[in-house]
């Protein structure tokens, strides 16, 4: 096998990892293209290339993160993770570990982890990487990546909630949910959400986003029921779709061009957290994105004409 096969062959397991440290679909892809180089470069072939492979990206995701963490604390409003639609890693004997990880409940966690911490739990954690492996990817020795991993498992446990809904009862909700806003349905969307469903978004300041969260079924349900009309009423579409494995959506313009994601975190057969990604720098990896300020405008437009 070629070394270009044998990267190919490694490269979906190499993205996952990157993009559940960095929280980034663009810096997870340029950390696999720079583990490419790396790879190509190496003098010798590797014992194991995919010890090599992934202790390589895992290295240069650490490195970006360092440097993102910093600009993270300046980011304006709420900061998310990049909406991914489909994890193009599949394991089936760990499928419940890289679901549960892939969620943006748990990469929102994860932020709370140093870079090390982060990376050893991803690696042993989410991927199963033996203790030899983990240490030799993060540069650290074997029982200081067992006392990293303790203390990650101890700041993921404190904060991370449990969304145990299957998931046909996930996309059954999911439906009503989306028909429910379709038709601005104030009703019926606060049967689907929690007492206390918080709402939230983030447009990094470079889109129309809420100046805080909205917390509470009537507050949200009202919020949702009277925005979704006035944005079909400029050509705005629905497109459900599966987001970091929970029930979501894409909403695009007339002509094709990604407005925003919304994500549903479902927990006790009601929504609990509603997300909405709307920074364009956070969608270009879906398809062309669309000027969100110019369709805030024309609905303002549309209400002043309609009042």
């Amino acid at each position: 096998m070629s070394k270009v096969e044998e990267f190919e062959e490694l490269r979906p397991l190499l993205f996952s990892l990157a993009y559940r440290i960095l929280g980034s679909v663009g810096e997870a892809e340029d950390a696999v293209q720079e583990t490419w180089l790396r790879f190509d470069g190496a003098a010798t072939r590797p014992a194991s290339v995919k010890a090599y492979l992934s202790a390589a990206v895992t290295r240069i995701a650490i490195d970006v993160l360092r440097s993102a963490r910093v600009r993270r604390e300046a980011y304006v409003g709420p900061w998310f993770p990049e909406p991914l639609l489909s994890d193009p890693y599949q394991d089936p004997e760990r499928s419940a570990e890289l679901a549960d990880s892939l969620s943006m409940a748990a990469l929102l966690l994860l932020e709370r982890l140093s870079p090390p911490e982060r990376a050893v739990f991803v690696l042993r954690e989410v991927f199963g990487f033996g203790f030899d492996e983990v240490a030799a990817a993060v540069e650290r020795s074997p029982a200081a990546c067992r006392q990293l991993l303790v203390r990650a498992r101890r700041h993921m446990a404190d904060g991370r909630p449990r969304f145990a809904a299957v998931r046909a009862e996930q996309e059954e909700l999911a439906s009503r949910f989306f028909a429910a806003l379709r038709e601005g349905d104030v009703d019926g969307l606060r049967e689907l959400l929690a007492t206390d469903v918080t709402m939230i978004g983030d447009g990094g300041g470079k889109a129309p986003q809420l100046a805080r969260a909205v917390i509470g079924a009537e507050k949200v349900a009202r919020l949702l029921g009277s925005v979704f009309p006035w944005m079909s009423r400029v050509g705005v579409v629905l497109e459900p779709h599966e987001i970091n494995g929970h029930p979501g959506a894409v909403f695009r313009t007339g002509d094709g061009k990604v407005l925003h994601t919304l994500v549903l975190d479902v927990l006790d057969g009601r929504v609990q957290t509603v997300r909405g990604v709307l920074n364009p720098d956070k969608l270009r990896h879906l398809g062309p994105v669309a000027d969100a300020w110019s369709v805030d405008r024309e609905m303002r437009r549309l209400r002043r004409q309609q009042s």
